[in-house]
């Protein structure tokens, strides 16, 4: 068990040199993505499945709370929390819906959508985006694995160089830990 810790451990510190090395340049177009959105009054829209539903709605009180220091709350939500839309659009629509009603629905023009999806092939994901470009907004797609049809939709793509899971949802919060610290400094 000793070795496969370690072995898990340093398969995820080498996907975060991985990041270190060949994505500092999209995280900071990133970061000035989400700072331009909340300087022109727009706010952050988050979604995603599974584990990155939470990573959505982690991100969002990230940005409404308070990351490291106390300040004015961000505008920023989460796609993933409210049950009764979620399941009357599934039953109503069909699942694919959920997110891009939303957009259609809470977008405007100068919102920033974050669509999160391990493996890029998220239906629901990608038709937000398309909803979301639709509308005007900037998109973002945060992917994994070869990306799927997510990274060739969005303004800005930061693919994960890794096809386990685990593994890009720890580097997708990492990243989005260090936008919100850099954006919280941006905005005082």
């Amino acid at each position: 068990m000793r070795d496969r810790i370690k072995e898990i451990l340093l398969e995820s510190i080498q996907i975060k040199e991985d990041v270190l090395h060949n994505r500092i340049d999209q995280i900071i177009e990133i970061t000035n993505l989400f700072i331009d959105c909340l300087k022109k009054g727009g706010k952050v829209i988050f979604f995603g499945n599974g584990g990155s539903a939470s990573d959505s709605q982690h991100l969002a009180a990230e940005l409404v709370g308070r990351f490291k220091k106390d300040r004015l709350a961000l505008p920023a939500i989460s796609l993933t929390t409210n049950t009764s839309i979620l399941t009357s659009l599934a039953n109503d629509y069909g699942y694919d819906v959920v997110f891009s009603r939303q957009i259609e629905a809470l977008g405007s023009k100068n919102d920033l959508a974050i669509g999160i999806s391990t493996s890029g092939k998220a239906k629901n994901v990608a038709m937000a985006i398309k909803q979301a470009k639709k509308m005007g907004l900037k998109t973002i797609a945060f992917t994994g694995g070869d990306g799927g049809e997510l990274v060739k939709l969005a303004d800005v793509s930061l693919m994960i160089n890794s096809a386990v899971t685990a593994r890009i949802q720890e580097a997708h919060i990492t990243i989005g830990h260090i936008i919100c610290e850099l954006v919280e400094e941006a905005m005082g």
